[in-house]
């Protein structure tokens, strides 16, 4: 799961690298970013209902495998043209996919059968978000010192993908789901825990935000104030990335404690300091001011950690056993929704400034807020 979210999220701090070295435009960068939702919507589902047909460590396997041929794409930096970048990053996006419902459903189980139930959710995100950091600083460092830029951070990846797929392999004694020898069908993409009301009325206005403030953090901002930084802005960007995912990991123990069966008690939390950061962000984005968007990305960076832990102790808690991995890829493919938010804002950038682009995004978080405190104690499934 490490390694995969290093993949992920290793391109986010290139983006200004593809427009110097490529010549592609802002929202041809913007386009790649959230090309990889593309592949990870279907990679959270259609991956989810196949490990509970044939296990969970063969599709995650083929995640890694997914994530190698993708980056490798990757590697050949601007020779591959449009396609090789798409098509590389929708590889991406399946591995990432595979990583957060199968991987979060494996690490779940796994947690209660070593006798710790509950930790699994704080376990598996904590894991990927170090991934996600680990795999900007990481890009955004080579990119900087390094000859090709946009070749050598992918094929460091590359390698963390081989010693990964090595590992899986060996691992035979932690498999949590045995194959029932069932074909595949359309019927087990159905999720039918997706229409509890508490999925509904709670879960569902908070999860898009869950990577919309990632992306709003270390997509959007940086182009917000990159004259400002100049020749640094390339690392400039993957150190916020790094301060929002690392601030993620590190508040992520408080969001266990935030959560409670009975409220809807860290799910609000985490929005309101969402609203307060997107409304940081407009002023950002007004100001040009660097030294606003590194609280910009603390304080996104809360919200992160605090959202995606609460969230998945939520789907934990409505889930039943068979739809565990189905209820949780379809959260993170809600989630991953938000990713496509700095192509949008870019679309419209040709007729809305992004001060005011940011300023109407914080007006919508608001009103999700309030619709998530609507349901504070509403809706509650059993108590675990």
């Amino acid at each position: 799961m490490f390694v995969i979210g290093w993949g992920g999220n290793q391109f986010t701090p290139l983006l200004r690298v593809y427009r110097q070295v490529g010549g592609y435009s802002q929202l041809d960068v913007d386009v790649f970013l959230g090309a990889y939702v593309f592949g990870l919507i279907p990679g959270l589902l259609v991956a989810a209902a196949m490990s509970d047909l044939v296990g969970r460590r063969p599709v995650l396997l083929a995640g890694l495998w997914a994530a190698l041929l993708g980056t490798l794409l990757l590697s050949l930096g601007v020779h591959g043209g449009y396609p090789g970048i798409v098509t590389g990053r929708l590889l991406s996006g399946v591995a990432v996919g595979v990583a957060m419902s199968v991987g979060t459903s494996w690490m779940s189980e796994l947690s209660v059968a070593g006798g710790r139930p509950g930790t699994g959710a704080r376990r598996s995100a904590i894991w990927l978000t170090l991934g996600f950091a680990l795999g900007a600083a990481s890009a955004g460092l080579l990119a900087n010192y390094a000859t090709p830029a946009l070749t050598l951070p992918y094929l460091t990846h590359a390698l963390l993908c081989v010693v990964a797929i090595v590992a899986v392999t060996g691992a035979r004694t932690a498999e949590t789901r045995p194959r029932t020898g069932e074909r595949p069908r359309l019927r087990h993409l159905r999720v039918a825990a997706a229409r509890h009301p508490r999925f509904l009325w709670v879960v569902l206005p908070m999860a898009p935000w869950v990577f919309g403030s990632a992306a709003i953090a270390y997509a959007i901002v940086p182009q917000q104030v990159e004259d400002a930084v100049g020749s640094g802005a390339l690392l400039f960007t993957a150190g916020l990335a790094v301060a929002t995912l690392g601030t993620a990991v590190l508040v992520q123990p408080l969001a266990r404690r935030l959560d409670d069966h009975r409220t809807s008690r860290a799910i609000v939390a985490s929005m309101v300091l969402l609203t307060l950061g997107v409304a940081m962000a407009a002023l950002t984005a007004a100001t040009g001011s660097p030294w606003l968007a590194v609280p910009v990305a603390l304080l996104l960076g809360v919200a992160y950690g605090i959202a995606i832990v609460s969230g998945l102790l939520e789907v934990q808690r409505i889930a039943g056993p068979d739809e565990l991995a189905g209820l949780t890829g379809t959260y993170y493919a809600l989630c991953y929704l938000g990713f496509l938010l700095p192509a949008v804002l870019a679309a419209l950038g040709h007729w809305l400034s992004y001060p005011v682009m940011l300023a109407v995004a914080g007006l919508v978080a608001a009103a999700c807020t309030a619709l998530c405190a609507a349901g504070w104690s509403r809706y509650l499934p059993a108590a675990p």
